[in-house]
């Protein structure tokens, strides 16, 4: 790790054969309907949870059904593994097809599902199922689209155009929760319960439309293309990426050096802050969406901030920041917020005139605004670690087996890694009674993963992906790669 790396003199051909924000919006825009299919499942949980799951107290339904949307996460891995060999054997574009339609389907499905109370357990089995298939999806799905665009980006400006697809799944988020909303709002909260939680589920289906539409129009990737058309694609992506010493080493150091603290510190500052907000603060649903709504609203256009900031001055000290503050900050934030909470301590409730006890009463202190300045600060660290993420990873591995090498290591940090931040963090609360144990997971994971990529870390920006070449190859050039 201690050679230099080289930086090749080629210029890029990225916009000759279709326009690079063609090729930015294709790719942004199937990316972000599959992640709003992919949230719904977590925005719905405290409504729909015992709709599947029943397994005798409200707090058991919700880890049951946490535990299902944890399933989808853990397969991800699976799926960049699959999709990625298909991506980096047969091509970007038609991977891209294959995901999106696999993800739609089974998105709309969960909304004809039948519930627990019609066909018993097998309603959640069958939604496992359907959280596998919907895993294996989504594992193919970021590593192609970070890989098309960033194969046709010019040298210098990866960053900047990478970035675009960075707040993709923060619109996802965005897009999930104003869907709610309106349906919530239209049809009344007793008929949003009892049946139009679908309602989003089964909308899906057009998004997935619109989205293949746009997609079918792509050409491949120039630089794939012409890798192809010389004949020097991969045989074996899966042995080149995984069976090779070389480049497995920075797959690894992708993944615990980068992308677990990134991981964590999406999901802490987006899903798992909603779910604090919700679960822990008491808010309505109306409340605690929106004011996560408007916090993604605003920072969505840091990402492509911090996108073009580390084509200027690098990826590794940007990404590494937001983990720091991460780390330091997290838990003074999240004591703080608890005094704006919505509702008070059961300890603290009263009782009305009958003498029953009231569960909880609205805290005088409940500031929505205050917790939504405090929301926008965490997505601050999303942004900081996300934004460069996607170019960081591209120029990591060779034309070759880009996809593959790049699609693993991002999904187990953020699938297993990320993805698993709301369950751990429930059971650690419930079996701690600590509300705030729930935050020891992502700190200790970015505070690892910073410790890691600031010792080991090397920056990548000057890297030239046209020459087929990544960092890996700049550095040594194994057997198995040559």
């Amino acid at each position: 790790m201690s050679a230099s790396w080289k930086v090749q003199s080629t210029t890029p051909e990225p916009e000759q054969a279709q326009g690079i924000g063609k090729v930015i919006f294709a790719s942004a825009a199937g990316t972000m309907i599959e992640w709003y299919d992919f949230y719904i499942f977590g925005s719905l949980a405290t409504i729909i949870a015992s709709k599947f799951y029943q397994t005798g107290t409200p707090v058991g339904d919700i880890i049951a059904w946490l535990a299902a949307f944890a399933v989808g996460f853990i397969v991800r891995p699976f799926g960049a593994i699959v999709f990625g060999r298909i991506g980096d054997l047969i091509g970007r574009k038609y991977t891209f097809l294959v995901t999106m339609t696999l993800m739609g389907a089974c998105t709309f499905a969960v909304g004809l599902l039948p519930t627990n109370d019609v066909i018993g357990v097998w309603a959640g089995i069958i939604l496992i199922l359907l959280r596998i298939l919907q895993g294996l999806a989504l594992g193919g799905e970021y590593g192609g689209a970070a890989t098309y665009v960033a194969e046709h980006a010019p040298h210098g400006k990866r960053g900047f155009y990478t970035s675009w697809i960075q707040i993709t799944a923060t619109l996802g988020l965005f897009l999930s929760l104003g869907v709610i909303l309106v349906t919530r709002l239209g049809v009344g909260e007793e008929a949003f319960k009892a049946w139009g939680w679908r309602v989003p589920f089964l909308i899906s289906i057009f998004l997935i439309g619109i989205s293949l539409y746009i997609r079918m129009s792509l050409q491949e990737s120039p630089l794939f293309a012409k890798l192809k058309s010389s004949g020097r694609t991969s045989k074996n992506p899966l042995k080149e990426s995984f069976g090779n010493a070389y480049n497995l080493r920075y797959v690894a150091l992708a993944l615990f050096g980068a992308v677990m603290g990134q991981g964590v510190v999406w999901y802490t500052g987006q899903f798992y802050a909603l779910f604090y907000l919700q679960q822990q603060f008491k808010l309505p649903l109306v409340d605690s969406n929106l004011i996560v709504g408007i916090a993604i609203l605003f920072a969505t256009p840091l990402f492509v901030l911090f996108g073009w900031l580390s084509d200027k001055i690098g990826r590794k000290w940007i990404m590494l920041s937001g983990m720091a503050l991460a780390v330091l900050t997290y838990y003074p934030i999240f004591t703080t917020m608890y005094q704006y909470r919505y509702a008070l301590d059961p300890a603290q409730a009263t009782k009305d005139a009958a003498g029953n006890a009231i569960p909880y009463v609205v805290n005088p202190s409940y500031n929505p605004v205050m917790l939504g300045v405090f929301v926008f600060i965490m997505m601050i660290y999303v942004t900081l670690s996300y934004g460069p993420i996607a170019a960081f990873l591209v120029e990591m591995f060779p034309t070759r087996i880009r996809y593959t090498s790049m699609s693993l290591p991002y999904h187990i940090g953020n699938g297993v890694f990320g993805g698993l931040v709301p369950i751990i963090g429930l059971s650690l609360i419930s079996a701690t009674g600590n509300r705030f144990a729930g935050l020891w997971w992502p700190m200790g994971v970015a505070g690892v993963c910073f410790i890691i990529g600031a010792i080991f870390l090397r920056e990548t920006k000057d890297v030239d992906i046209t020459a087929e070449r990544g960092v890996v190859d700049d550095i040594i050039r194994a057997p198995a790669m040559d």
